[in-house]
């Protein structure tokens, strides 16, 4: 029988999972809120504030070693106030300390370490620190005095550093207007740049740790139709070559874990987030449309079906990561040995599946074995000596058996939060993947998701942030409505309901009204009416998502276009003048924007398809939803014209014949009846 904890704390009853995680910890931990900070002002404490998440494996790691050692928590709860914050629950927090620590130190990562004067303003920071010296790293008791002692005995130092650091967050989000579009020659150079550290073996950019970085990628793919690019287009095609085939792709249960410690995409941090999901599924759709590999499809089904089947909460919403640790080992259910493998397909085919997913004896991974594929279906039937199609079979069927074994495992804990911007990410790839291959249940999926957000996590009309136990709470920030409004409005173009364009509207003109910095241009990442820690910040640049900066401004751009508003073109060109110059500059931090910009300058379009319940009409949807234009959308219109559609678009449905109506900018070109027609007129602008 299990003993009750030794100890608890105030975290032990929070909505958040990572919060709940600490709940039994010798340390005196606070959530964040005026109960902590009263008492630092108080009593002139400095205060330790940690963040994390629930799926972060190093979390777990400092957690083991130090938040539940006795000795080390005593150390704490004597000289600070400890505060422990979600990252996920409190984006605005992580991110201003973010910063702050990447600003003190060079680098940044999570668990993040931060010490704060009562005031909130950071005067020392670090990340992951061990119980003991360790390396070049110091232990974490002797930080933990040296830094109190700081406090107390140079009060004045620790002051100057404190406003300096502040003085560089608020010059930060400052923008730089110029220009809202991108000329040939710059698309050349920053695509050069871009390619220039893409791993031309392996794919995507750098060595290791690598991580899809399927922004730049895309931006790299739109950049070759403005300018021709054919061998940055066949790197980026190693990219999604070699990420489907590695063992950063979970071959049995779909979807991708985070990264890979290797440049071969082969070890990865085993941990699964949402928005991991969504942005691979936004990339493998382009690649499927560029490129037409069934490779890239199957990805895009497997992360559809994975989210469909494991994230999914009873709502409809999607839950927010599945941890990389089972049974406290990290990847344990993911791995497999020849015997495993032996023990569960057929006898005949056992070393087939295992030359197939190169399963060995010594293993690749701490002596187990992480699945991929480093041949191909021809190359294994060839050295088997069978049928290509009969190996196809017998590798699904084997898969299939496998996953069923897999799935008596102990599997990795779940956090089954619900987050607005990661499902508006989310809504948006399965609403778009589902419309595309004609997977109907993704969008039927991704229409529960965005019921759920509307029904639930808003509060006297204004969109909440975070979700758990039944309640909502956290005000929405600017990457809750962009992210949201944006996936509403690929959700419009899917299923055609009035009330996803709404919802998309309605998240443009909260952007417009209490998030936009007029003098400066851009947004705020926290609106004008919501308390910010310390001050309001503008994020300039794509982190693991893109900025909420650059998908506020396609929102605005793209319903602009739909519309016909001119609140939204006026918004959504002022904050891209602003913005574009800082994107030029940091091309790796600004490939969303950059993206943006491309598109815009392309023309955003839609493909309003007339009486498209006939078969002209469902010929010329299918070969719009797979033309590779991300810049278009396709809105299929049947029967009578609803009356609430925007008026750039409305009467195209009653229209006598079939026929495919390209609308750009304030009109709609004259329509073309045959799909060889669509692709000559929509690739052939720009």
């Amino acid at each position: 029988m299990s003993s009750a904890p030794q100890h608890r704390n105030r975290l032990a009853n929070e909505p958040s999972l990572y919060l709940r995680q600490h709940g039994h910890n010798p340390v005196a931990w606070y959530p964040w809120g005026s109960e902590a900070l009263e008492r630092a002002a108080r009593e002139d404490r400095p205060i330790l504030l940690s963040i994390g998440y629930s799926s972060c494996h190093w979390c777990h790691v400092m957690e083991r070693e130090s938040f539940e050692n006795e000795r080390i928590a005593r150390l704490m709860n004597k000289l600070y106030v400890c505060i422990k914050v979600d990252r996920e629950e409190r984006p605005d927090l992580d991110g201003i300390y973010m910063k702050a620590v990447q600003m003190m130190t060079g680098h940044g990562g999570w668990p993040m370490t931060v010490f704060l004067r009562p005031d909130l303003k950071p005067f020392y920071a670090g990340t992951y620190y061990p119980p003991e010296d360790r390396g070049n790293l110091p232990g974490f008791p002797r930080v933990l005095v040296g830094v109190e002692r700081a406090y107390r005995q140079d009060a004045e130092k620790i002051g100057e550093r404190a406003e300096q650091v502040i003085e560089l967050l608020r010059q930060s989000g400052a923008a730089q207007g110029a220009s809202k579009t991108v000329e040939n020659d710059a698309i050349q150079e920053i695509a050069a740049k871009l390619a220039a550290v893409l791993d031309a073996d392996h794919g995507g950019f750098g060595d290791a740790p690598k991580f899809p970085n399927t922004l730049g990628l895309s931006f790299l793919l739109e950049a070759a139709r403005a300018t021709p690019q054919s061998r940055n287009v066949g790197l980026v095609k190693v990219a999604l070559d070699k990420m489907a085939a590695g063992g950063i792709h979970d071959h049995l249960g779909g979807g991708f874990h985070r990264y890979s410690v290797d440049r071969y995409w082969l070890v990865p941090h085993f941990e699964k987030m949402l928005y991991d999901q969504a942005l691979i599924a936004d990339f493998y759709l382009e690649g499927w449309r560029r490129f037409g590999e069934p490779a890239y499809r199957d990805a895009l089904v497997g992360i559809g079906d994975y989210m469909s089947r494991e994230m999914v909460g009873d709502g409809g919403a999607y839950f927010a990561t599945q941890d990389a640790d089972s049974e406290g080992v990290e990847g344990k259910f993911f791995v497999w040995s020849p015997e495993e493998v032996a023990a569960v397909v057929d006898a005949d085919d056992a070393e087939l599946v295992c030359r197939y997913y190169d399963v060995t004896a010594a293993g690749n991974f701490e002596g187990s074995n992480i699945l991929h594929r480093t041949l191909s279906i021809e190359d294994v039937a060839h050295m088997f000596e069978r049928d290509p199609t009969q190996t196809v079979q017998t590798i699904a069927a084997a898969s299939t058996a496998l996953f069923a074994k897999r799935s008596e495992r102990i599997a990795p804990a779940t956090d089954e939060k619900h987050l607005a911007d990661w499902n508006g990410l989310m809504i948006g790839a399965m609403a778009k993947m589902g419309d595309a291959l004609g997977e109907e249940h993704f969008v039927r999926s991704a229409q529960s998701a965005a019921d759920f957000v509307r029904g639930n996590m808003y509060t006297d009309g204004r969109l909440m942030h975070f979700y758990a136990a039944g309640a909502c709470r956290v005000p929405g920030f600017l990457d809750d409505y962009a992210f949201f409004g944006r996936g509403c409005l690929e959700l419009f173009f899917a299923g055609r309901r009035r009330e996803d364009l709404e919802s998309a509207e309605a998240s443009a003109r909260t952007i417009i009204e209490h998030f936009a910095d007029d003098p400066g241009g851009g947004f705020f990442f926290t609106a004008d009416d919501v308390d910010a820690p310390l001050l309001r910040t503008k994020d300039l640049v794509d982190s693991a998502v893109p900025s909420g900066n650059a998908v506020a401004t396609e929102l605005l751009l793209r319903l602009s276009q739909l519309t016909g508003d001119d609140r939204y073109r006026e918004a959504g060109e002022r904050s891209l003048t602003a913005l574009l110059p800082a994107a030029l500059a940091n091309p790796h931090g600004g490939a969303h924007l950059l993206n943006v910009a491309l598109k815009h300058r392309r023309g955003y379009a839609v493909a309003v398809i007339s009486h498209a319940d006939t078969v002209e009409g469902r010929a010329l949807t299918r070969r719009a939803l797979e033309l590779p234009a991300p810049e278009l959308s396709v809105l299929p219109l049947t029967g009578d014209d609803p009356v609430w559609l925007p008026e750039p678009v409305r009467g195209k449905a009653t229209r006598a014949t079939s026929g495919v109506y390209l609308c750009r900018g304030a009109g709609c070109m004259a329509p073309v009846t045959s799909p060889d027609e669509l692709e000559a007129l929509v690739t052939g602008v720009g």
